[in-house]
């Protein structure tokens, strides 16, 4: 008899965990930064679809949106993502170093990981008042600047190093003529937003400043919630790329049984689908024909990456935006 019991209660423990590794398996939660809302809000219920077709399984998309920073922060400290996509390779960095992704993971998916780019534009009140036509534009005296915490945002870095490598391009400049000029346009930034999302409002609702920089995307988000009479977008002579790589939460999905979904989940951002969807978020697509579909929307510009002027986020990020580098060297003198 008691072995009927030992036996019967085998068999309701394996049922059991059959059962929540199956429930378990059937969602994947995407950490990712701040202004990617609407991008994967669009995105998730296509991905579903698809899963569907390839599974014959339904699956749960959860979402996770703030700083990228404080993004990664929350992950190490154990928010069990399955993936993460965020807006520069320092952020994922940071996860493989606590060997949470692969240490090779920019490996693991075409183009760097990144299935999609932008540039960091300008976009100004209805009209252009104060004129701001170029970087040199924004240290004049009187123009105030928006732009999220380059400390904590993958936002705001990005606008601190364009405005670095603009600088770097003038003739006879150097680290030195870079530093000063980045200290001068920080000086005309009066407050620094939590991430993306919260600079736009700042500008867009609380009338705060007189231009914000922010990725070419935002525009077009900005565009669908205020209308498009309300601001203008600025092109400068020159920007920085920003990629935006992606990753698997090793430990996470292996933990969850969620490996194969979280796999798809990321290689169907380079599916044409996935790609017609970056197109129209306003995100440039990796796939050279549905990004010629779109020209009309993607203004011709100059622009250099993080490797090509910093060496790459390994080295770009502790000079600049770790303790002690030089964002805090001039914010301590702003």
């Amino acid at each position: 008899m008691l072995r009927v019991i030992r036996r019967l209660f085998l068999a309701l423990t394996l049922t059991f965990s059959v059962t929540w590794a199956f429930a378990e398996g059937s969602s994947l939660l995407n950490v990712s930064y701040d202004v990617a809302r609407d991008f994967y809000k669009d995105y998730n219920p296509m991905f579903q679809k698809h899963w569907k077709t390839l599974s014959g399984e339904s699956i749960e998309l959860k979402q996770s949106h703030a700083g990228s920073s404080k993004q990664v922060r929350a992950v190490a400290d154990g928010l069990e993502a399955d993936v993460v996509t965020m807006n520069q390779a320092s952020d994922v960095d940071f996860l493989a170093e606590k060997g949470l992704v692969a240490k090779d993971y920019a490996k693991k998916f075409p183009n760097n990981a990144s299935p999609y780019t932008s540039t960091m534009v300008f976009i100004v009140r209805k009209g252009n008042p104060k004129g701001l036509k170029d970087w040199n534009d924004l240290v004049k005296p009187g123009v105030q600047v928006i732009l999220p915490h380059p400390k904590n945002t993958g936002n705001g870095r990005y606008t601190y190093l364009a405005a670095w490598g603009y600088a770097l391009s003038q003739a006879g400049a150097n680290d030195r003529a870079a530093q000063d000029f980045v200290a001068r346009l920080l000086k005309n930034v009066p407050l620094f937003a939590a991430g993306g999302r919260d600079a736009t409002t700042t500008f867009m609702q609380r009338k705060i400043g007189d231009v914000l920089i922010s990725f070419e995307s935002e525009a077009e988000l900005i565009a669908r919630e205020f209308g498009k009479g309300e601001f203008e977008v600025v092109y400068p002579s020159l920007s920085i790329l920003t990629e935006f790589p992606v990753a698997i939460i090793d430990k996470v999905v292996d933990k969850k049984g969620t490996r194969k979904a979280a796999q798809a989940y990321l290689d169907f951002l380079w599916s044409p689908v996935g790609q017609e969807n970056a197109a129209q978020n306003y995100l440039r697509p990796r796939n050279q024909e549905i990004l010629k579909k779109y020209a009309a929307q993607f203004p011709p510009i100059k622009t250099f990456s993080v490797d090509e002027v910093f060496g790459g986020w390994a080295r770009a990020y502790p000079t600049h935006f770790r303790d002690g580098g030089t964002f805090d060297q001039i914010y301590q003198q702003k």
